[in-house]
């Protein structure tokens, strides 16, 4: 059996060009379903009749004070339970992410990831068959280091 999958570790560095964000530090998460992103400012909107949301996004996470302002079609809204047990209501956006050389299209949560190490996490559902995670490695696909 054959696959195409890539191999990534349990932190990689990704891009999400829908939202002009390059080279964000990701936690590879297999026990969370669902993506999260760390933002700030979130706000709804209508946009020729359409709900949206705007927000800030920090790309760096040793850089607080830069951030970048962006917006994207609302595509959901769900009750979402966190690490710690605790239940939200989350809006979800869909972008497309970028990980070494593919690229495809995934469903974020936005939350408040403040206490958290890194501002994104990658869950099962944006993985989905495109990849397996080697736990035990960092930046396979994108060359970092830390």
């Amino acid at each position: 059996m054959t696959s195409n999958r890539m191999i990534i570790g349990n932190l990689e560095t990704c891009h999400l060009p829908d939202l002009g964000i390059h080279d964000l530090h990701v936690r590879v998460d297999t026990g969370a379903k669902t993506s999260a992103l760390h933002v700030d400012n979130l706000r709804q909107l209508k946009v020729n009749g359409k709900p949206y949301v705007e927000f800030d996004l920090h790309p760096d996470v040793y850089n607080l004070e830069q951030t970048v302002r962006c917006q994207a079609q609302l595509h959901d809204s769900r009750r979402i339970k966190s690490s710690n047990g605790e239940v939200e209501q989350r809006c979800v956006i869909q972008t497309t992410i970028q990980l070494g050389e593919q690229k495809w299209l995934i469903e974020v949560t936005l939350s408040n990831r403040k206490d958290m190490s890194y501002l994104m996490l990658l869950g099962r559902q944006a993985m989905g068959e495109r990849v397996y995670v080697d736990p035990a490695a960092t930046y396979l696909v994108s060359g970092d280091s830390e």
